[in-house]
This record gives C-alpha cells, structure tokens and sequence, in this order.
C-alpha cells in the first residue's frame, strides 16, 4: 500500500507532470533519501517514471494534461527552442508542429523576419500571427479539445500541398532504440506527413522523453536531420545519430555546449 506522503507525491505529479527530489523533500519537511525511496516505490509500481532530479506520470496510452506538460522541463525547453530557432534563417517556409517543445521554438523564432510558417497547432498560430514578419499558414481539420492540436486525414491532405525549408517536431517519447512515439495516431499521421514534405527535419525533445512511454510509432531519430535535446542520456541513440549523420545539439551545460553548439 502507498503511504499517505506518496499518494500526495502521485497527485502532484498529476497536476504538473514532473516532481523534482529537492522541491519534494523540501515540500514535506524529509530527506531527498527519504524522497528518492518513494519516487522509487512509485517507480516500480509504474505510477511513475524516473528522469534527472526526480520522476514524471508514467502513461503508455495517454499523455499528461497541456498545461502540466508546459511545466515539464520549461528551461530545458525554452534552450533548446532558442537552439533549434538558431537554425532556421530568415526568409525560410517551416511546418511546426503539436508539441509543448515545437512551441517554444516558435516563440524563439518571433524575432525572424521573412517566414512562412505552416502548422497543425493553434497555440503556434496565436502565438505567431501578430508578427508582421511571419505569414502563418494554419492546416483544417480536427480540433483536439486537449490541447488545440489539428489531426486527422483532411490535416495530412493538406501538409501533403507543400514542401518547406524546415521541420519541427516532436514526439512524447524516445526508446532505446531511436524510434519516436505518440499517443494519438492522428496526430502521428499529421506528424509523419511533415516529416515528409520537408527538405530539413528538426527533432526537439527534452530529456525526460527518453523515460516515457507511448503506443503510436512516429518513425526513427535516423530520420532526422538535427536532433536538439538538453541531454541524450542513452549511448545508443546517440551512436544511431552518429551512424545516421544526425547532428546531435545537446544545450545543457554539464554537456559542454551551449545552445546552437553541437557537442
């Protein structure tokens, strides 16, 4: 049986997505050992995932709430938005896609001038669409009550009109092995499409990526053109990126880069 501090650890993280040992063992007056036990209780029980510094929701069928997985890793992902914005020139066609991460980098890329930016994600085009210098082009289709996602077959028709410069995208969790995982597979079609129709794909995902698990196979890291994360912790996607041509930007600084850096 979870003890009564667990229980509140496991609510909590069903609020904001990812607990941190610290913040934990300062919230209930304990030992951050005292912590990492019942993270690691929770862990082995599946209610939660370990990532650096402490855990996130474990789901294999659902993501977490919108406005949680904002809060998961916010500076790791403002850093590798401004990394990955670093790539993309003025004067550029992109498609940004679903994802806390993708809209980070739009936000980066609001000081641009000269895009045109093709997107499945309602938050990217308000974000975008007051800066004179971006034209924001918006796909139709399904509108995901959750999180303002445009999925569906009529969103893949209409990627499929175009070729751009640039993509970015996400996914909610790496394996082992390279592969990319959703949980909805209307977003992954949408999101297989944009991959497609590009000339250069931009991967972006945080590190607790690699501790999650979801049911929909987007494709492969050897797909890509340039993965941005804070940190690969797993040697084999970073040898498949290696073997790829992937060009790996790690933007945490225990890595010895910084962002736009290739380390």
């Amino acid at each position: 049986m979870l003890i009564g501090r667990q229980h509140a650890i496991l609510e909590l993280a069903r609020e904001v997505g990812r607990v941190l040992v610290d913040d934990l063992a300062a919230r209930f007056k304990v030992s951050p050992q005292t912590i990492r036990k019942d993270l690691n209780e929770l862990c082995d029980r599946r209610l939660l995932a370990r990532v650096h510094g402490g855990a996130v929701l474990a789901s294999t069928v659902k993501n977490v709430g919108y406005e949680a997985r904002r809060q998961i890793a916010a500076s790791e992902k403002r850093a590798i938005g401004e990394a990955a914005a670093a790539l993309v020139p003025n004067d550029a066609s992109l498609f940004i896609n679903i994802g806390t991460t993708t809209e980070a980098v739009a936000q980066a890329l609001l000081q641009h001038s000269g895009l045109m930016v093709i997107t499945n994600n309602i938050n990217v085009a308000n974000l975008m669409r007051a800066y004179s210098g971006i034209d924001v082009v918006i796909a139709g289709g399904q509108v995901r009550h959750a999180d303002g996602g445009i999925i569906g077959e009529a969103a893949v028709d209409f990627i499929r009109q175009f070729k751009v410069d640039f993509a970015i995208v996400g996914a909610s969790a790496i394996d082992e092995d390279g592969a990319l995982y959703d949980y909805d597979f209307r977003e992954v079609k949408v999101a297989q499409a944009i991959i497609a129709n590009a000339r250069r794909v931009i991967l972006v995902a945080d590190e607790t990526k690699f501790e999650r698990t979801a049911p929909v196979r987007i494709g492969s890291v050897a797909q890509v053109d340039v993965f941005v994360t804070d940190r690969c912790p797993r040697e084999g996607v970073r040898g498949l990126c290696a073997e790829a041509g992937v060009e790996l930007i790690e933007t945490a600084a225990d890595h010895g880069g910084h962002a736009g850096e290739a380390v």
